[in-house]
């Protein structure tokens, strides 16, 4: 069986059908609130286009994904111009689905970062008495301040700090790296107690084992882990279709070994992929292909549960 046979839409459901599901991914078609150039609004309907081109046969763990019930709701509506109000859409859809599909694990297919903070706000509001935890693969903090450029791709987990919905000593930042952060960002996450291992130390501990460290101190104090993948950690080689694609990365391999560690673990019940622009991408399409690949082998941790 192909992916592209075995996701349901949710519109395919009759009505007062039983909507039921072990997964729920939706598609969040925004980058206007990047600060760089950015068409990662295009990759929801890319990486549903990519589905032909992937088996549910996993054969690394000899899993096969078939066995998940996982339903398509489509894309969250985005207004032309306001941004505000794009993320206002976002925070109601996720609120939505995390409502409606309280057993489910909820998946976003972004968009640029910016999404994650509107897709943990709606999820805070469906529970509120749940803490929340963040796992966060990223070359960047993403603590910029939201008085320069307002909620962007840079500013996702200060706005979530700020906004009292998730703690900085609750968050988990892997995979920082080089000169594309500056010490004033450095600076501020130490004083919000935000945890974060730079590629070097988690290539030092292995990547799968740094994970699972990060999963325990997390499961320790939270109710609930999202988790939030940005493209970017990827080296430039491996993702050219990202636009704050950077040297120095890590390997497919390495975030693949990760994104399976943290599927594994109970208390994942929603996650992201962001930053990724199929437009940049060559020919080929190998950044996408990488996308969809990340979303499934997330999935084969899911069921390895």
């Amino acid at each position: 069986m192909k992916v592209h046979e075995w996701i349901q839409p949710i519109a395919d459901f009759s009505k007062g059908a039983s909507l039921d599901a072990d997964v729920v991914l939706a598609g969040v078609p925004l980058s206007r609130s990047s600060i760089s150039a950015s068409g990662a609004s295009e990759f929801p309907e890319a990486f549903r286009r990519s589905w032909k081109s992937f088996a549910t046969y996993n054969l690394d763990e000899e899993v096969d994904l078939a066995g998940l019930k996982v339903l398509d709701a489509g894309d969250v509506p985005m207004h032309v111009t306001d941004i505000a109000k794009c993320h206002e859409h976002i925070r109601e859809a996720a609120y939505a689905l995390h409502r409606q599909f309280a057993k489910s694990i909820v998946c976003a297919i972004g968009g640029d970062h910016s999404i994650t903070a509107m897709m943990v706000k709606g999820m805070h509001r469906a529970s509120p008495e749940k803490r929340i935890g963040i796992l966060q693969f990223d070359t960047h903090f993403d603590l910029r301040s939201m008085e320069d450029n307002g909620p962007s791709n840079g500013t996702p987990m200060r706005n979530l700090i700020e906004s009292g919905v998730v703690k900085g000593s609750d968050m988990y930042n892997l995979g920082l790296h080089g000169f594309f952060n500056t010490k004033d960002l450095k600076e501020y996450a130490d004083e919000q107690g935000v945890n974060y291992r730079t590629l070097r130390q988690v290539r030092k501990k292995g990547v799968a084992e740094t994970v699972d460290q990060c999963l325990e101190e997390l499961a320790a104090k939270v109710d609930v882990i999202y988790m939030t993948v940005d493209m970017d950690v990827l080296d430039i080689a491996y993702a050219p279709g990202v636009p704050a694609s950077t040297p120095g990365g890590m390997t497919t391999e390495e975030l693949l070994g990760g994104v399976l560690t943290a599927g594994k673990h109970p208390m994942v019940k929603a996650m992201d992929i962001v930053c990724l622009d199929p437009m940049r991408d060559t020919q080929a399409q190998p950044t996408v292909k990488t996308g969809t690949h990340v979303f499934l082998t997330f999935l084969t941790g899911v069921r390895m549960r």
